[in-house]
């Protein structure tokens, strides 16, 4: 409750190119004994995942590395996050500002406000979690990383014109 809270600033936004809007989320992932978290940066534009982490904690630390790894890439000029301890955590909240980017925040429960990380999560539940029986958190890393080449490399999305999430970041066309 103390931490600051920003504007929901997409309501009625048109979302017309790549790094116009990143979003984060974190979902939870089940192993066979326990659960990992699994934090996403997201482009809204493309869908392109740019960055992800896991952590065996809900600790701030695998949110601000996402978000580090994400900034090697590139920068949005707007940031959407949950008003989660991780988002709003002084590390997190202080690269975005460092960098000029401006800090959108959904309303408490509201989780059509960042509807395609919610979008992607249940993808990759679907697709591979509840397919599969991880032993370990280095098993869950490394299935989950081919998921995500798969999903922004080869998985073309009806919304984006058939298009991979990477062509349209990108700004690649292929026939």
């Amino acid at each position: 409750p103390e931490h600051k809270k920003y504007p929901y600033l997409l309501r009625d936004l048109v979302i017309g190119h790549p790094d116009q809007v990143w979003a984060a989320d974190i979902t939870y992932i089940r192993m066979r004994h326990g659960f990992i978290y699994l934090v996403a940066v997201m482009d809204w534009f493309s869908r392109y995942v740019i960055a992800w982490e896991i952590s065996i904690t809900l600790e701030a630390a695998f949110c601000v590395q996402a978000l580090e790894k994400a900034l090697r890439t590139s920068q949005a000029e707007i940031f959407n996050i949950d008003q989660g301890a991780q988002f709003s955590s002084t590390d997190f909240l202080g690269m975005l500002e460092e960098r000029r980017i401006r800090i959108s925040m959904d309303g408490r429960g509201r989780v059509y406000d960042n509807i395609f990380i919610e979008r992607l999560w249940r993808t990759l539940k679907y697709e591979e979690v509840y397919l599969h029986d991880y032993r370990n958190v280095s098993e869950a890393r490394l299935r989950i990383a081919s998921f995500f080449q798969f999903y922004n490399t080869e998985r073309p999305h009806e919304g984006l014109g058939y298009r991979t999430p990477y062509e349209v970041y990108s700004g690649q066309l292929f026939n």
